[in-house]
């Protein structure tokens, strides 16, 4: 693999992986209220 090759790899997966990371962080600091949504319909 060239230089640039391994550059770019690098960047795609600091992009990907950090973006992964910054979602969960999210979830963890404002997690979803499930209070406020309607419930399930009931299947009869």
């Amino acid at each position: 693999m060239t230089t640039a090759a391994i550059v770019m790899m690098i960047i795609a997966m600091v992009t990907v992986w950090g973006g992964l990371v910054a979602g969960i962080v999210n979830l963890a600091r404002h997690p979803e209220e499930s209070e406020t949504e309607p419930a399930p319909p009931v299947e009869l």
